[in-house]
């Protein structure tokens, strides 16, 4: 499910909807602090995209390697989705 900021904000910062549904399968998720979970592309997640989806595929969209996407923890939304300028700090 996604709110339509976060559909705003995807087509506005040019991520494409594959990549919201790999941070969805895929991405590692991190608590925000701020009732929701952040979603990101991690050296463990791609290894396990690789596995899943082939070295090809996943080569070809590395591009996309920065997106992050921020779920609401209460009902799973997607509430808005961008590209990482900066490291994500993990506890």
């Amino acid at each position: 499910m996604q709110t339509e900021h976060a559909r705003i904000r995807a087509q506005q910062r040019g991520v494409p909807p594959l990549i919201e549904c790999w941070l969805l399968d895929y991405g590692e998720a991190v608590h925000d602090g701020h009732g929701g979970i952040r979603r990101f592309f991690s050296k463990r997640s791609r290894r396990q995209m690789e596995r899943a989806l082939g070295r090809e595929p996943v080569r070809r969209m590395r591009e996309f390697f920065d997106c992050y996407l921020i779920e609401a923890a209460d009902t799973g939304a997607t509430v808005t989705v961008g590209h990482r300028f900066s490291r994500i700090r993990r506890p």
